[in-house]
Formats: structure tokens, sequence, C-alpha cells
């Protein structure tokens, strides 16, 4: 941490940031407005699954919002990031004009600068950190914006830089599972002179990425692009590999793989085991998602077959079930609800991703919960029966929690539900490996801080430890077991163990 520090002090303490900071009174900085993100219209973009609803923002708009970061000395910013990036640094580069090294700067530390500008919860950590939130109770310095911005502008000029790698060291890792964690995890580990192959279970890299995000909020094009960087950097993928099926752990061994680090996410979607959930037209958020995203359900010229709706109900209120019911809408859906057991202030999604979907005309049945469907002669699904609820005292959350009201069921019509109530971890790796360690809900014990499993050569992170949470915390995970594994394996070249 110290090293760190001084780090950030003499980056903070070069000429050209020093200049910067003289250019402009921190009076002047403060007074400005935060940028607003320039957004296609509501009517226009729910005709369309593949263009994004945030278009951007300008040069002038960034640099304009890179001016009102005070660089600070004590950069709290930092603190609030899971992958650590140097905040002020590509900020200050964007102030400058300097945008190329902007999103060298992002590389350092974030191996998918592009998909955190668009998906990550910045209100919740580095802007919540932000001088302007914590001491001026203004509005933060929108880094998320910024760190978009500098990304796409990297992309989009062609000139696209490649981490710098070490020299090989000949030690081959495999990380189970595409998605953010191990994407993370792999950008570190071939950094720092590993062999790392990444295998994944399905036809296309990215995992969540991919089948879970919609491309109106993360194209898939993008993805792709931080992929290809991976990929030149020297990171090997494998597809259509099942870890525990196709080969099993000792086959790897075998094949001279010295350490794993699985992050196979929470695949497997929880229900709600009420009457009626097996009629034809209830699926849960997964399958649908990944019908839709990662199989082309939404385009006529594919054969994979997904129900459109008119009348459609998501039940949750996170931001898995507001992809859901926005995709349902650009799907046709004529009605398009979330039905959410507690109010608007305890849901968990995004306030941005609730705003676009106010905006697209979804509504927002709050306080009700799903008890019976009901179904037609065919046994699909036409009926759902409510009933209405109440807070009560906080739970173990400190979220209030929700109360049945006595009497005040009442029934709707539906033609499709998705179910976005939760994931749990798939059993397969469980399986696969008797002796280790989970937890009682299934995700894999780790010693907090390491990602280090029951077994010494195993590390673990994302929605497989977490059990269901945020690409840029599944990151963080990536990149803490990658700096453990580092340590665990030096150790063992130490002590002449290979």
């Amino acid at each position: 941490m110290t090293d760190e520090k001084e780090y950030l002090k003499i980056e903070r303490e070069k000429e050209w940031r020093v200049e910067l900071r003289n250019k402009i009174k921190n009076k002047e900085r403060t007074d400005l407005l935060r940028v607003k993100m320039p957004e296609m219209d509501p009517m226009e973009r729910i005709k369309y699954q593949d263009r994004e609803v945030n278009q951007g923002l300008s040069v002038a708009q960034a640099q304009a919002e890179a001016v009102r970061c005070m660089d600070c000395v004590n950069p709290t910013c930092i603190e609030g990031c899971p992958v650590s990036i140097n905040i002020p640094k590509f900020v200050k580069y964007i102030e400058k004009g300097e945008f190329l090294n902007a999103a060298k700067t992002l590389k350092e530390t974030s191996a998918l600068p592009a998909v955190c500008g668009r998906v990550c919860p910045q209100e919740k950590q580095c802007e919540q950190s932000c001088f302007y939130t914590q001491k001026l109770k203004k509005d933060a310095v929108a880094i998320g914006y910024l760190e978009r911005f500098a990304a796409d502008y990297e992309r989009e000029s062609g000139q696209i830089s490649v981490p710098e790698t070490a020299p090989k060291n000949g030690i081959k890792i495999a990380a189970i599972g595409s998605g953010p964690a191990s994407l993370s995890f792999a950008g570190d580990m071939i950094k720092l002179g590993y062999d790392v192959t990444v295998f994944e279970a399905l036809h296309e890299i990215g995992g969540v990425l991919k089948y879970g995000i919609p491309e109106f909020r993360l194209p898939n094009k993008i993805v792709d692009v931080e992929l290809e960087n991976l990929k030149k950097m020297g990171v090997k993928f494998e597809t259509n590999f099942i870890v525990g099926k196709t080969a099993s752990f000792d086959d790897l061994k075998a094949e001279g793989y010295q350490a794993f680090f699985v992050a196979s996410g929470a695949g497997l979607p929880n229900f709600m085991n009420i009457p009626g959930e097996n009629f034809n037209g209830i699926l849960s958020s997964n399958e649908y998602l990944t019908r839709v995203n990662l199989m082309n359900a939404a385009d006529n010229a594919f054969d994979t077959p997904v129900f459109k709706g008119k009348n459609v109900a998501v039940i949750g209120g996170g931001n898995t079930a507001m992809d859901s019911v926005r995709t349902a809408k650009r799907l046709g859906a004529e009605r398009a609800m979330i039905v959410y057991r507690r109010s608007r202030e305890e849901m968990p999604a995004r306030i941005e991703e609730v705003k676009h979907a106010e905006e697209e005309g979804i509504e927002f049945m709050n306080l009700n919960n799903p008890i019976e469907y009901f179904a037609d002669e065919k046994g699909h699904v036409n009926r759902m029966r409510l009933q209405r609820m109440e807070l009560g005292e906080p739970d173990a959350s400190g979220r209030r929690r929700p109360v049945t009201i006595e009497g005040s069921e009442y029934d709707i019509a539906v033609d499709l539900v998705i179910v976005a109530v939760g994931v749990s971890p798939n059993p397969l790796i469980k399986n696969a490996l008797p002796d280790l360690k989970v937890s009682r809900w299934g995700t894999i014990d780790v010693e907090e801080g390491k990602m280090q499993s029951s077994i010494p050569e195993l590390f673990a992170g994302g929605d497989i430890v977490r059990g269901g949470a945020t690409v840029i915390l599944a990151m963080g995970d990536g990149r803490k077991a990658a700096a453990s594994m580092h340590e665990y394996l030096q150790q063992r070249v130490t002590s002449n163990e290979f």
C-alpha cells in the first residue's frame, strides 16, 4: 500500500500534472456542472435490440468534464475502484487532450475499460468516493463516462495499445469460464509472464458480458475488441470446453497446468416454487437473455426460438430484471411490467437502468408478489395472481422486509413471465472436485483477499464465490486472485517444487 501511495504521489507531481492544476483555480473547477450523457430517443431506441442507449461524450464534453477533476492529493476515487485504476491520471490526460495516453492508463489495471465504462455501477463505487460527493455534496466527476470516452476514442482511432508482458516463465495456468473475473485474471497473469489458457463451456468467449447483457447496454463488438487485445497479449482461449466433462482437473494437470482459477459464474437460475411455475411461457431471465443476446433469437435470420409476448411480466428488481423487461419491450411487448415485492427505493438495479426503463414505457408494479400462475387449455400461461405487499422492519440486507397484505390478491393477464430472482452456482465444479469446500449455497469458499480455495492450487472469484454480483466486483476478484496465485507459484518456484 505504501508503494502504491508513493507511486500515485510521484505520478501526481509530474510536471504536466502540476501545470494542469495551476491553469485553473479550484473554485472555478468546482463551479462547473457535471456533463449529461447524450442518449438515443426512447421511442426510437425501443425499435432496436442492438443500438446503444447511451451515445458517448464528444471530445468537447469529455474535456469539459475532465476539467472538474481536482487531481486530489488523496484520490479517494481510486479506493472506490475494485481494480484500482489511477483515475486522476487518466482523467487529467483527457483534460490535456492526450486521449490515447488516457486509454493506456486504464489498461494498466483494467482488462476491460470499454466494458466497465458502460456497465459498472460507478455511482456506488469510484464516484461515490469522489471528493465532490464526499466533501462538497455535489455531483461527482463523471468517471464512468470518461472511462468509456477514452476507451472508445482509442478503439475508433485504430491505434489500440497492447499492454507489455514480462518474458515467458513457462508455467501453465488455466482459467475456467470466460466472464469478467477470468478475463481480468488472465490479463494480469499474462503480464506477469505466465502461459494462460481460458476454457469456456459455450461457443463464444465473454461469459455474462455476451449472454447476460443486452447489446443496447453493451454491444458484442465492444467486448470483442477487448478480447482481441487479450489475445494479442498472448492469452489463449478454448471454447466448447467444459472442465469436469470435456476434461477433468487431473487431465489438465497431466497436460502441465500448475494452477487454476475458477470463475464459472452462477448460471443456475432460481425460481420461486409457486403453483403453475412450470407452465409454458414461464422461463428464467438466464434462458431468455441467452437466447436473445448470444443465440440471435431477435433476428429472423436465425431459427432460435423465443416467445415474443404481448403482456410480459418480469419478476425481480435488479439489473437482470431491467435487461429482461427492456428486451421484451424491444421484441414487441405491448405491456412490459416489472413485478417487485419491495418499493422503488429498495430496488437493487442501477438508477440509470430504472430511468431508462421508465422512459421506454416500462410499467413498475412495486410492492407486488406473484403467488400463482394459470394457463390456457394448451398449458401456456395466460394469467398470474399477485399479492400486494407492505414494508416491515429491515432484514439482514438492511432493506425493509416485504410483508403480505392478507386478502389483497388480484389477477392480471400475462402471456410471458421472466423470472429474475437470482442465481446459484452450477454444481459441476463441486462434483468434479469432491474435496473442494463450498458454502451451503454452493459457492466456493475462499480466503478473503487471497481468493485461494481449500485446494491450494485452486483459486476462485466472481459469481462462483459471490453468488451473483457486478462485472467490476468480479474483475476485482480476478486481480486479487492473480496477485495471490503469483505469490503462491513463486514460492513453489523458490522451493524447487516444479
